[in-house]
C-alpha cells in the first residue's frame, strides 16, 4: 500500500509521507532523560500529537510512556475531582491496554491502576507515588485545553507541582516527566476561561491561576519544517513515485510559502499528489497555494475566530499588516503574547512578523471581504483586465485611480488614510481570482511603503504601495524598486502613491520611467 499525505490526525509512519523529525525528538529526549516537566503548546495542527505519537514509539523500552488525551472527553468529566480523578486513571490503563505492544511490564501496571480505588486527589497522589516507586513513568496529556473547565485540571496541575518539588527535595516518587500539549500555554488557561465567559478572576484567583506550573522548562525546540526537513518527506515520496522532481527545489519554495507550518507543508504536497497531471513544479506549488487560500478548514476558522474573540489581537494585525505600523516583538503584551501562541506571530530581528506567506495573504483577504464601503468597487471588469491569457497590470492601476478618485470624495481623509492599501487589495482580488493570487512581501513591510508580488499563470508582477513624502523620498523609492526588482531577476515594476495632501496638483498621474535599466509605471491617486 503506498503512503498518503496525511493533513488530518496524527501521522503513522508505515501509513503517511512524514519529515523526519528524529533531531527534534532527540532534543525532546534531552529533557524527558532530565526529569523535566514541559509544556508543548504550538497553534492548531502543528504537529503535536505525531510529535507525542513519537516519543511514544521510539522511547518505550526506555521508559513507561503513557499517553493519554482529553480530546473528546465531556466536560462532565472535570467538573469535580470526584470525576476528573477516575476519569484520568481509566485514560492512563486505556493508553498502556495496547493490543499490538502491551508487554508484561505494563500488564502489571494495568493490574495495579486497576485495584486501587482513586476517587479524589488526596487519593489519587498516594497511587501516583506507589506506582512511580520502581519505574520511570512519562505522563504524556494532548489536548490539555480542550475542556472549558480548567479549574479541576489546574488544580490537578497544582498537586504534580507539588510533587514535583517534594521530589526534588528527597520526597516520594512521582512522574519522571510530564508533557502538556495543546494550543493554549498552562500560564494562558486562565484567558480562554475569561474569554469564553466563564469566570471574572480576582486579585488572589490570578495568583493562583499563575502559578500551578511555574515549575516547567522552556520548550525551545523547532517544530516547524525547514527546506532541509521538508526535503526528507520529499525524497520518501521521490523513492515511490519516481517523478524526476528536484527536491531542493520544491522544498526551499514549499519552505517560502509556509515557513515551515506542519499542516500547511502536508496540505500543499497533497494537492499536488492529487493532481500529478502538472507534476512536481514551481507552478503547481502556487496553484496549491492558491487553492489552499480558499477552502474552508478549522485551521482557518480557528484564525479568525481568534481574531475576532481578541479584540487587541484584531486592532494589532490590523495596524500591523493595513496600516503598515512596525511593531516590537514584546512577548509581555497581550496581542503579541495571543498572536505568537496561536502561531499567527514570529519574530524577526525583534519585530513582529506574520508566520507565514499564506497566513499574510488569507488575513488580507478577510479584511478585504469585511471592508465596510457606501458602494461597491467597481473599475475594471476582469475581461478589460485579462487579455490572451495575459493580465494587463498597467490597465488595472490605470482603472483603480479612477475608481480611487471617486471614492476620495465620497469619504473622509481618515477613512482613507486608513484603508488605502485595503481598497486596492479589495479591487484586485477579484480581478486575480481563479488564474492568480498576490503575497505581501512581508520582510519588507514597514510603515512607508508595501511590496505585493502578484503571480497570474507564468507572469509576476510586483508592486510597490507606498505614501507621498516628499520629491526626495519619491527618488530614493524608485531607486529602492530598481534594486528590488534586480533581486527577483526582473525588469518592470509598478508603484502605486498614495498622495494625501489636500491640495495636490499630483493626484491621477500615470506615467512610465526607467530608473537603472529598470521600466517603472507610476500612478499617483
Amino acid at each position: 500500500m503506498l503512503k498518503k499525505f496525511n493533513v488530518t490526525g496524527q501521522c503513522v509512519p508505515c501509513e503517511d509521507y512524514m519529515v523526519d523529525i528524529s533531531g527534534k525528538i532527540a532534543q525532546i529526549k534531552e529533557l524527558i532523560d532530565a526529569g523535566s516537566y514541559f509544556t508543548i503548546n504550538r497553534g492548531r495542527q502543528y504537529g503535536k500529537t505525531t510529535t507525542l505519537y513519537e516519543l511514544n514509539r521510539r522511547l518505550s523500552n526506555e521508559y513507561l510512556m503513557v499517553q493519554i488525551s482529553f480530546e473528546g472527553l465531556g466536560d462532565e468529566s472535570f467538573a469535580s475531582p470526584e470525576e476528573f480523578c477516575p476519569t484520568l486513571v481509566e485514560q492512563i490503563v486505556r493508553a498502556l491496554r495496547n493490543p499490538s505492544r502491551t508487554t508484561a511490564v505494563e500488564q502489571e501496571y494495568i493490574e495495579k491502576w486497576e485495584n486501587h480505588k482513586v476517587v479524589d486527589f488526596k487519593s489519587l497522589s498516594r497511587h501516583i507515588t506507589e506506582m512511580c516507586a520502581d519505574k520511570k513513568i512519562v505522563l504524556m496529556i494532548d489536548e490539555v485545553d480542550r475542556t472549558s473547565h480548567n479549574r479541576v485540571f489546574l488544580n490537578f496541575i497544582g498537586m504534580l507541582r507539588e510533587k514535583f518539588l517534594s521530589r526534588k527535595n528527597g520526597g516520594e516518587p512521582t512522574f519522571h516527566s510530564v508533557i502538556l500539549a495543546g494550543v493554549y500555554d498552562i500560564k494562558n488557561i486562565k484567558l480562554k476561561l475569561i474569554n469564553e465567559g466563564m469566570y471574572t478572576p480576582s486579585p488572589i484567583e490570578n495568583k493562583i491561576y499563575n502559578s500551578p506550573w511555574n515549575i516547567a522548562v522552556n520548550f525551545d525546540v523547532d517544530m516547524s519544517f525547514s527546506p532541509d526537513d521538508i526535503a526528507t518527506m520529499l525524497a520518501d515520496y521521490e523513492a515511490d513515485h519516481k517523478t524526476g522532481m528536484n527536491i531542493a527545489e520544491i522544498s526551499e519554495e514549499i519552505y517560502s510559502c509556509t515557513s515551515g507550518y506542519p499542516f500547511l507543508v502536508s496540505r500543499i504536497c497533497q494537492y499536488i499528489d492529487l493532481d500529478l497531471g502538472k507534476g512536481w513544479s514551481l507552478e503547481a506549488i502556487a496553484e496549491a497555494a492558491d487553492m489552499l487560500l480558499y477552502e474552508a478548514n478549522t485551521l482557518f476558522d480557528d484564525m479568525f475566530k481568534n481574531i475576532r474573540n481578541y479584540p487587541e489581537l484584531n486592532d494589532f494585525i490590523y495596524e500591523l499588516m493595513l496600516i503598515g505600523e512596525e511593531k516590537t516583538f514584546n512577548a509581555d503584551q497581550t496581542a503579541v503574547n495571543i498572536g505568537t501562541m496561536f502561531g499567527y506571530f514570529k519574530n524577526v530581528g525583534k519585530k513582529v512578523k506574520i508566520a507565514n506567506k499564506i497566513f499574510e495573504t488569507r488575513i488580507y483577504n478577510y479584511y478585504t471581504d469585511n471592508l465596510k464601503i457606501q458602494r461597491p468597487l467597481r473599475g475594471a471588469m476582469r475581461y478589460d483586465v485579462v487579455k490572451n491569457s495575459s493580465f494587463d497590470m498597467e490597465y488595472c492601476m490605470r482603472k483603480f485611480s479612477d475608481f480611487y478618485q471617486e471614492i476620495y470624495n465620497e469619504h473622509d481623509l481618515k477613512f482613507i488614510e486608513r484603508h488605502g492599501r485595503l481598497l486596492f487589495l479589495s479591487y484586485l482580488r477579484p480581478l486575480i481570482n481563479g488564474d492568480g493570487f498576490y503575497h505581501v512581501e512581508s520582510a519588507l513591510l514597514d510603515q512607508r511603503r508595501m511590496d505585493i508580488v502578484v503571480d497570474y499563470g507564468r507572469e509576476q508582477f510586483i508592486i510597490e504601495l507606498k505614501i507621498w513624502r516628499g520629491e526626495q523620498y519619491e527618488r530614493d523609492a524608485y531607486e529602492q524598486l530598481a534594486g528590488y526588482l534586480e533581486k527577483k531577476n526582473a525588469d518592470v515594476g509598478y508603484l502605486l502613491t498614495f498622495d494625501f495632501r489636500k491640495e495636490s496638483n499630483k493626484r491621477g498621474n500615470a506615467e512610465w520611467i526607467e530608473v537603472g535599466g529598470k521600466r517603472l509605471f507610476e500612478v499617483i491617486v
